[in-house]
């Protein structure tokens, strides 16, 4: 069938760093410099595989800028209680954006902010300029970016071909949340990977079943401001009567009357919010513009060559020049 509208894919790299530092350190893979090069080589190829897979038309690397954080700032235990980063994994996060720059692709380190802004921008620009748009990330946040034209592969163990492929039905079946609902339900059940803790008492059931039967958390609000709940509580028990659920309507009204539980969501959905207006620096009717597919032959063999390995050049260039690669 033929694609009608133009394809933007979007990548989180630290994601794929993270993911592949752990997966092949084994491999103790490094360049002729003796740099280490394993979790570089691995996003190169998982790139590679996507976009053969996908065939976008544009791609865009989201980075997360390691020199200062906008939600630190604001929360300093924002993400407090992860392990130190192995020093070799930050030798290769720092030298992600030179190689994919250099490959001609589009990168973008928006200032205190994450490559997960990155993913918000890139879906609200694609909308914006009817195109489809692809995410491919291991990180939840972006699950409410997901729209008709807007897939998230979420990526986990398994690699590119046996990631999930996220759209708004199957995050329904997955989570029982709309995508329209999915930073709600974030924001009700916490993130503690973030150190974010969530609506105490409301875990992650629960939220879905309360969006479900609510429509929205404006509405829940607004229901237990002007009618301290009543309306709310017989939502949840005629749900419960119809579904054979658990009665759960009176403590909920308790937990999200709770002195603090409003303000504990609202400052999560502050802080897991996506930034969704960044300057991309698309410029996709300009040929030749960075981050649209093919690149430059001479400049593909040339970078991917550094990392000593035939097959990745050969793949790259078959994949990114749309050219045979020379014997």
């Amino acid at each position: 069938m033929t694609r009608t509208r133009r394809l933007l894919l979007v990548v989180d790299a630290p994601s794929l760093l993270h993911r592949n530092h752990h997966a092949r350190s084994h491999t103790g893979l490094r360049d002729r410099q003796g740099r280490p090069i394993w979790a570089l080589h691995g996003m190169l190829r998982q790139i590679l595989e996507s976009i053969d897979s996908f065939a976008p038309d544009a791609v865009l690397f989201g980075l997360d800028d390691r020199t200062g954080s906008v939600r630190r700032d604001l929360y300093p235990d924002y993400k407090a209680g992860r392990a130190e980063k192995d020093p070799e994994l930050v030798d290769q996060l720092d030298r992600a954006g030179a190689l994919l720059d250099a490959l001609g692709l589009a990168t973008l380190t928006p200032p205190g902010l994450e490559a997960d802004d990155v993913n918000a921008s890139g879906a609200t620009w694609a909308a914006a300029n009817g195109w489809d748009c692809v995410i491919i990330t291991s990180d939840r946040d972006a699950f409410a970016h997901i729209s008709h034209h807007t897939r998230v592969l979420r990526l986990i163990d398994g690699g590119i071909h046996g990631s999930p492929m996220l759209n708004p039905a199957r995050l329904f079946d997955l989570y029982g949340v709309r995508p329209a609902n999915y930073l709600a339900f974030a924001a009700l059940r916490g993130d503690s990977s973030d150190n974010l803790p969530g609506v105490q008492g409301i875990g992650e059931k629960t939220a879905a079943i309360l969006l479900d039967v609510a429509g929205s958390m404006d509405a829940v609000w607004a229901d237990i401001d002007h009618e301290e709940g009543r309306n709310l509580l017989a939502a949840l028990d005629d749900w419960a009567a119809e579904t054979g659920g658990r009665r759960v309507g009176t403590t909920v009204v308790r937990r999200l009357s709770a002195e603090g539980a409003r303000e504990r969501y609202e400052f999560n959905v502050r802080m897991m919010s996506g930034r969704d207006d960044l300057d991309l620096g698309l410029t996709p009717d300009l040929p030749g513009s960075r981050g649209l597919l093919p690149l430059d032959l001479d400049r593909v063999t040339s970078v991917v060559g550094f990392l000593d390995n035939d097959f990745t050049t050969d793949f790259a260039v078959r994949v990114l020049t749309s050219r045979p690669a020379s014997g």
